[in-house]
């Protein structure tokens, strides 16, 4: 009796975590939506993705010295500020490294990106440090 309680709880906790899958996708006309996808973009290291979402004035020519090994980047969605014209898209960043003396880290800071409308559209116009890409 006991045992056949155990199995059930492990194969509904194993539904649970196969079935959460990818988070849903925000609407793509909403400040939410621009960053979700662009910090996307980034983590996948497509730039030329993301820049099509970046303020064409915001691109700036750099290059990749001091970036690093990124780990692995999670990002959550904290808040947003949307005005008029502009938007603000508070965020958590969480950056896991493996290895060390006592395993695994993790670090989570919140940061912001700015936003602004660009003939009806949003845009990044401000992304935190982790999130910067390069103009080509």
């Amino acid at each position: 009796m006991i045992l056949s309680i155990i199995a059930a709880l492990v194969i509904v906790s194993l539904v649970v975590v196969l079935s959460r899958g990818e988070p849903a996708l925000r609407d793509a006309a909403s400040p939410e939506g621009v960053v979700q996808r662009y910090a996307a973009a980034v983590i996948a290291g497509d730039d030329a993705a993301a820049r099509r979402y970046v303020v064409a004035d915001s691109l700036k020519p750099c290059d990749e010295f001091g970036r690093g090994d990124p780990g692995e980047v999670r990002v959550t969605l904290v808040s947003t500020t949307e005005r008029e014209d502009s938007a603000d898209v508070r965020v958590a960043i969480i950056t896991s490294y493996d290895g060390g003396p006592f395993g695994p880290s993790e670090y989570e800071e919140e940061a912001v990106f700015d936003l602004v409308r660009v003939d009806g559209d949003w845009m990044v116009d401000t992304a935190p440090w982790q999130f910067t890409v390069c103009a080509e």
